[in-house]
């Protein structure tokens, strides 16, 4: 445990003073998308207004297979490419798309579908299979307190480092003369510990907490496989920035 929270307080370093979000919101949504896709921007819109949401966690990953159009997503990284199709395995699915949600780490949809996506984040919450692993995290008296409630089962806590809102001129590819707005874009993956399913608490000094006041990060409590491949998120919840 006291090596666990070492290296928690020095992997928390890029947060921005801040107060969470819900223990228990709805669902965490997770967009797969491109700058080079061009049936991308209307998901890329439906994650703007999930991102707008309070009881949603919204993020956007870029991945990198479409770079070879011609336009280098500005975004992509091949460790988000390797997590959608974490995705695949963890599904059963030999391939991969874009613009593709996968909700809770437990189901997936066509990212512009916004009723279906609507309707599976319902479903699995109505169904007790949401993120119900309360996550806290507090400031108070120069400190910050994260506490993960007790649960079952083994999962991994993982930071989700993303800027809320960046806006990019595409000047190639699919989308070549757009100029498309992203939300909550995901810049880094960090795992960070591993839970046991009993309650566990890291307190450490406000003071180490730095980061841009246009970001946030996301913490995720996620089943992983063997392979490492993601599955369901059994708790979850988000640092941003004050007023942010």
């Amino acid at each position: 445990m006291k090596r666990f929270s070492i290296f928690f307080v020095v992997s928390l370093l890029a947060i921005p003073p801040a107060l969470a979000g819900p223990a228990h919101p709805k669902g965490v949504v997770e967009l797969f998308t491109s700058q080079s896709c061009s049936s991308c921007p209307p998901a890329d819109a439906v994650l703007a207004r999930l991102a707008a949401r309070d009881d949603v966690i919204a993020l956007s990953y870029h991945v990198d297979y479409w770079n070879y159009l011609g336009w280098r997503d500005t975004f992509s990284a091949k460790k988000f490419t390797d997590r959608q199709y974490g995705y695949a395995k963890t599904f059963g699915r030999g391939s991969v798309y874009t613009p593709q949600m996968v909700i809770d780490g437990r189901d997936a949809a066509i990212g512009s579908d916004e009723a279906v996506v609507e309707e599976k984040l319902k479903a699995l919450a109505d169904g007790g299979k949401g993120p119900a692993v309360p996550i806290t995290a507090t400031q108070s008296a120069g400190k910050i307190t994260i506490k993960v409630g007790a649960g079952g089962g083994n999962a991994d806590l993982l930071l989700v480092y993303f800027d809320k809102k960046a806006t990019v001129a595409i000047g190639k590819g699919e989308n070549s003369g757009k100029t498309i707005t992203y939300w909550h874009v995901v810049r880094d993956v960090q795992t960070v510990g591993m839970w046991d399913g009993k309650t566990m608490s890291v307190v450490m000094p406000a003071s180490v907490i730095k980061g841009s006041s246009s970001g946030g990060c996301a913490i995720l409590l996620q089943e992983m496989s063997a392979s490492n491949a993601p599955g369901a998120i059994l708790g979850a919840t988000v640092v941003s920035a004050t007023g942010g």
